[in-house]
């Protein structure tokens, strides 16, 4: 006897009455009731021939919700187990019948303000926020020294920027609430990075929650390096370079120097795993505070422009060992860089593609003349840098980022600031600072012979080439 087959058994319950031996079913959502004395075989044989009957006579889906009296159907049971069975339209059990359910309402629309229409005429709960700054600076009657003072450009560059960074920012409206416009989008995210201002304090700014916020600048910023970094941090080709060779040589006198390098840390918050290894020790031993960085390693060329960066190493590692570490050094190694000098300081070391000052004791005047014109070739890299930390003052804050997403925002503004400086984008005299970053000179400075009597060549020429130049003015 296969008792599972009694499929509705769970949508009954069972009621008796006065008299022990009738049974009523109803839609109480009980268990039934039976007297002791009746055996096993007679309780399934009850339920079996009540589950035959209903199957045989089954009331609609909608008889529920009717109007009419529902019709019950009881079963007679004597003491000989025979069954008749009887169809009482108006009979009522001793218990009342559960009520007809009720179709699921229609949720009322609500007139608050910080409600957003949705489908079907429903309404999204969202917190109501003020979104008077931005549509002000938005507006086309903002000031434009204001709007650079505020995004560090002009409103020229960033209507550029957006353009550029639409097809891969733009999101669709939803049937629940329209989406963020891409200016606003893309001005979340410069704010963001050119104040270093908390997320709290933008999210008022802006309108927007904090979480939207953090999720939007992530977004820019992966946006900017995906579509904006190849196209304004290049290597430069064969005919640029040698533009940027000739230009330094004009104001330097060292010839074929392609680049200027330059290494600036980046303060974070100590990380809960590998911490020793972002352990800055040079700024810890000068600000007698315990400083912990990631570096930013550049080359710029005679405009400060950026042509090769690499980003994220700790800080614990010094000049040199992020230099081993770049692309810059692949490219080298696979010969890319003949005939071409990157000028670097004494935190480097003096290789067959990299110029240093000399760093020994009792300098020649030809080391002395030498060393003048590599400071005036550093001071490039350093100035740019100084550019670059000073538009971007997220670049100076101890930054509570998550360290894998950081190197998409230190790229985000080199990116941006190779932007301003070749769209002419100067630097307002309040955001420039003296920029400091120690300098270690390191053990076995020179890596080459080669290249050690090339530089003394340089530097005598350099003397002959200003006495000569001395006494044709006297």
């Amino acid at each position: 006897m296969e008792i599972s087959s009694f499929l509705h058994l769970d949508d009954y319950a069972f009621a008796t009455d006065s008299d022990p031996s009738f049974i009523s079913f109803s839609n109480a959502k009980k268990r039934p009731r039976f007297d002791n004395d009746s055996s096993l075989e007679d309780v399934l044989t009850n339920l079996l021939a009540f589950d035959a009957a209903v199957v045989q006579d089954k009331p609609s889906e909608n008889a529920y919700f009717s109007s009419a009296p529902p019709q019950h159907t009881s079963f007679m049971m004597n003491s000989t187990s025979n069954y008749n069975q009887s169809t009482t339209p108006n009979s009522s059990p001793s218990r009342a019948s559960p009520q007809p359910k009720r179709p699921r309402a229609e949720s009322s629309p609500i007139s608050d303000d910080s409600s957003v229409a949705g489908a079907g005429g429903r309404r999204l709960w969202v917190k109501s926020r003020s979104k008077a700054w931005w549509e002000q600076v938005d507006s086309p009657n903002y000031p434009e020294e204001e709007f650079k003072k505020d995004f560090r450009m002009s409103k020229a560059t960033f209507d550029m920027i957006c353009d550029e960074l639409e097809p891969a920012v733009n999101k669709k409206d939803t049937m629940l609430r329209s989406a963020i416009p891409v200016r606003q989008r893309v001005a979340v995210c410069i704010w963001r990075l050119a104040t270093g201002e908390a997320l709290r304090e933008v999210s008022k700014r802006f309108g927007l929650g904090i979480s939207t916020c953090h999720k939007l600048v992530l977004e820019v910023c992966t946006a900017i390096r995906t579509v904006l970094m190849p196209k304004f941090i290049q290597w430069p080709d064969e005919k640029r370079l040698h533009q940027i060779k000739t230009e330094f040589e004009l104001f330097s006198g060292i010839p074929n120097i392609g680049g200027s390098i330059y290494t600036t840390h980046i303060p974070i918050i100590a990380p809960k795993e590998r911490a020793a290894a972002y352990f800055n020790k040079r700024h810890t031993e000068r600000n007698q505070k315990t400083s912990y960085s990631v570096t930013v390693q550049g080359v710029v060329d005679q405009k400060g422009v950026l042509t090769d960066i690499s980003i994220g190493y700790p800080g614990s590692m010094s000049d040199d060992q992020v230099l081993e570490k770049s692309s810059l050094s692949q490219r080298a190694s696979r010969g890319a860089l003949k005939n071409t000098w990157i000028a670097g300081n004494n935190s480097l070391p003096l290789t067959e593609w990299v110029l240093v000052p000399y760093s020994h004791q009792n300098l020649t005047w030809a080391q002395h003349a030498y060393n003048e014109k590599m400071g005036e070739v550093q001071r490039v890299a350093s100035e740019s840098f100084m550019r670059l930390k000073g538009r971007w003052s997220c670049l100076r804050k101890r930054t509570e980022m998550k360290l894998q997403d950081l190197p998409v925002v230190l790229g985000a503004c080199c990116v941006l600031h190779n932007i301003c400086e070749m769209r002419g984008e100067g630097l307002s005299p309040e955001l420039k600072f003296e920029l400091f970053d120690d300098e270690m000179a390191i053990e076995n400075g020179v890596r080459s012979v080669n290249a050690l009597h090339t530089r003394d060549q340089i530097a005598h020429k350099l003397l002959h080439h200003e006495a000569a130049a001395t006494a044709f003015l006297l």
